[in-house]
């Protein structure tokens, strides 16, 4: 029978103290906190004192830059980026510029917006992994759908484009909501 070597198991209770180092504003221990937006460092004599900062320093990292490109904004090199939701291009600049585009085009059918006549409606994902549909005039139109838009009027009230539910169209204007079988 072998015996158990406890002093393994033993910790330093002072060995992670500065892990994530010390609070420049009060020198305090800096520990991991959890907020709204995610997880970050926060300082351990909250809320004496508010400092706080990213786990990461910018949700993004460049993969690859791209040869011959120019920011519209800035005049830098454009990059391809990792982030959140995906690959994208972007600026880089960051965190001086902002200037982000999508990676490829989409593919699908592009609705005209009915209510600006100026955008397209594009699929677009929320932080959570969800799909809806928005002018690309955002913000200055802030038209969205929750389901995909499909090109038909609808027989009632005459909006120029109705959602799709499964089998089922139905217009998106609240004071209608007519349905009917697709096609």
């Amino acid at each position: 029978m072998s015996k158990i070597d406890h002093s393994l198991f033993n910790a330093d209770e002072h060995a992670l103290q500065h892990a994530y180092g010390s609070c420049p504003q009060c020198q305090a221990k800096l520990q991991i906190r959890s907020g709204k937006s995610g997880p970050f460092l926060g300082c351990s004599r909250y809320p004496a004192c508010h400092f706080s900062k990213p786990l990461h320093e910018y949700q993004s990292h460049e993969v690859k830059v791209i040869e011959g490109t120019a920011c519209p904004a800035c005049h830098s090199p454009l990059a391809v980026k990792k982030g959140r939701f995906g690959l994208f291009i972007g600026c880089t600049n960051f965190p001086d510029c902002h200037h982000i585009e999508k990676l490829a085009q989409q593919e699908d059918e592009q609705l005209g917006c009915p209510v600006c006549h100026k955008g397209k409606l594009l699929r677009r994902t929320n932080k959570f992994g969800k799909s809806f549909y928005a002018c690309d005039q955002y913000p200055h139109c802030r038209y969205l759908l929750n389901l995909p838009p499909v090109t038909k009027t609808c027989p009632v009230c005459s909006w120029p484009l109705m959602v799709r539910k499964g089998n089922m169209l139905i217009c998106p204007q609240k004071a209608c909501q007519h349905k009917m079988a697709s096609d």
